[in-house]
């Protein structure tokens, strides 16, 4: 039996929820485009995102710990997995488009920056007076101009849900900025899903490795009410050893699915208290339905709190993120103040504007754009190892350019 794509997209009305985001019912992309035969819309752009540049440069940018601390911590490509994972669980029970979720998830970190939320702090105020940096913005900017790969157009010309998904991508640690995507609009279902999708695997992701790594303590942890609610669904009277492999990789495991489950109950019971039977119902709604219950709510807020005070504020972590300051400052100062150690594509980029010495260009770039952000966006495409070694390269005499 051959499945088309007009077959996948007759699946997708008979089996969606009608709160859902149907493939056959996007609002399309920029650029027109044929369709595929055998893919829908949402299946190309997720195909699209991993065949990036900027998704294969995760694999080497931090998550929390350095890739040189250990080759078992998350870095921000398993982080996007996990997350994609999680994502579409959710989207799956709820009867929502898992492809657009998957999609969503995959992107929604490819702007951030070598050494975390350090690197992104850095070049942040390093740009303060030149726009300043966000990583979800930064994200927007690769999909729709900074990654190159058709001669048509510039970015990836993804449809308008997935770079909707990518501006209203909405956590504690994101900046919404969706001017151009109907702000007053709810993102679809599927976007919602994978900011809680991005929680979940971030908080659960940093226990684990905060234990592996010693730096957290397995008995503080048990403290906390999330952890007792996972011992009792475990069986454990309030106690287990987390020092213990498999019974940590068991603890971890029970605290992503206690999350997802209670995130897919309390969603589908704030969508049913809303009377959302349409797409169009969800967009005109005040706030995001998409939520934990109250008491799980409450739980991760003492969790979060705790990985804030006891893992990232660890003196380990925090020389980490101080060198990693250290770096990317001294790595903007020798590319500002001589362009001409970038590489030759940049430094054709910086011709363009006419900031070379002696210089001048009548092709104009967006207003925007300067050398600085020029600066930023190399820096931003850096993974840790390669900011560590041109470090080197730019301040080690004794280091081979």
């Amino acid at each position: 039996m051959l499945v088309t794509r007009e077959e996948l997209d007759r699946r997708e009305n008979d089996a969606l929820a009608p709160y859902a985001m149907h493939s056959s019912q996007s609002r399309g992309r920029v650029y027109a485009e044929d369709e595929h035969p055998y893919r829908t819309v949402y299946q190309r752009d997720r195909d699209r995102i991993i065949h990036t540049t900027a998704f294969r440069r995760l694999e080497y940018k931090t998550q929390v710990f350095v890739y040189s601390e250990g080759d078992h911590y998350r870095n921000r490509l398993t982080h996007s997995v996990e997350v994609a994972q999680i994502g579409r669980t959710l989207a799956r029970a709820l009867g929502c488009n898992e492809d657009l979720t998957e999609a969503i998830c995959l992107a929604h970190d490819l702007g951030h920056p070598p050494f975390g939320h350090t690197g992104e702090e850095t070049l942040n105020d390093l740009m303060r007076s030149h726009g300043g940096y966000d990583h979800q913005k930064q994200t927007y900017r690769i999909i729709t101009q900074l990654e190159q790969r058709y001669p048509e157009h510039p970015g990836l010309n993804l449809t308008y849900e997935v770079r909707e998904g990518v501006v209203k991508h909405d956590t504690s640690y994101d900046i919404v900025d969706a001017r151009n995507y109907n702000p007053d609009e709810r993102g679809t279902l599927e976007c919602q899903l994978s900011n809680l999708a991005d929680e979940i695997a971030y908080n659960t992701s940093d226990t684990d490795d905060g234990l592996r790594a010693g730096i957290l303590d397995p008995r503080e942890v048990l403290e906390l009410q999330i952890a007792q609610r996972v011992l009792r669904s475990m069986g454990e009277n309030g106690k287990a050893d987390l020092a213990n492999p498999m019974t940590r990789y068991r603890f971890i495991r029970r605290m992503v699915g206690i999350q997802v489950s209670d995130t897919i109950a309390a969603t589908d019971g704030n969508l049913k208290q809303a009377g959302v039977e349409t797409l169009a119902d969800l967009r005109q709604l005040p706030g995001n339905v998409v939520n934990y219950s109250a008491e799980l709510a409450a739980e991760n807020g003492e969790l979060k709190k705790f990985l804030y005070e006891c893992f990232y504020r660890h003196y380990r972590v925090v020389r980490m993120a101080a060198k990693a300051d250290r770096t990317l400052r001294a790595l903007f100062d020798a590319y500002v103040s001589v362009p001409e150690q970038l590489p030759p594509e940049t430094q054709r980029r910086v011709k363009r504007l006419g900031q070379l010495p002696h210089q001048q260009s009548n092709v104009a770039e967006p207003e925007t754009v300067g050398l600085h952000r020029l600066v930023c966006d190399y820096i931003a495409g850096m993974t840790d190892r390669y900011a560590i070694q041109e470090y080197k390269r730019l301040y080690d005499p004794e280091e081979r350019v």
